[in-house]
C-alpha cells in the first residue's frame, strides 16, 4: 500500500503505576479509562509487548492500540517509545 493512501493508526495510553497497592486510587485513573473503553469496545485478548498491555481495535474504519504501560508512572515514557 502506497504511503500517501495508509490510515495512520491510532494509540491511547492509559497511565498507571502496576502492583496491587495502587489498584483503585487516583494514581491510575488512566487505566480505569482503559478498563471502561475496552469493556465498551470488547478488543478481545491483550499482548503483553513493549512493556506494556496491548489491545487492539478497528474503530471507524481507523486501527486502535490502547496500552497501559506496565512501568512505573514516571518510566512509562520508555514504553510509549518503544510502542511508537
Amino acid at each position: 500500500m502506497p504511503v500517501e493512501t495508509q490510515v495512520p493508526i491510532r494509540l491511547i495510553v492509559g497511565l498507571g503505576n502496576p502492583g496491587a497497592e495502587y489498584e483503585g486510587t487516583r494514581h491510575n485513573i488512566g487505566f480505569q479509562v482503559l478498563d471502561e473503553l475496552i469493556a465498551r469496545l470488547n478488543p478481545g485478548r491483550s499482548q503483553k509487548k513493549f512493556s506494556s498491555e496491548l489491545w487492539e481495535v478497528f474503530c471507524g474504519g481507523r486501527k486502535v492500540l490502547f496500552a497501559a504501560p506496565m512501568t512505573w508512572m514516571n518510566a512509562s515514557g520508555e514504553a510509549v517509545q518503544q510502542i511508537c
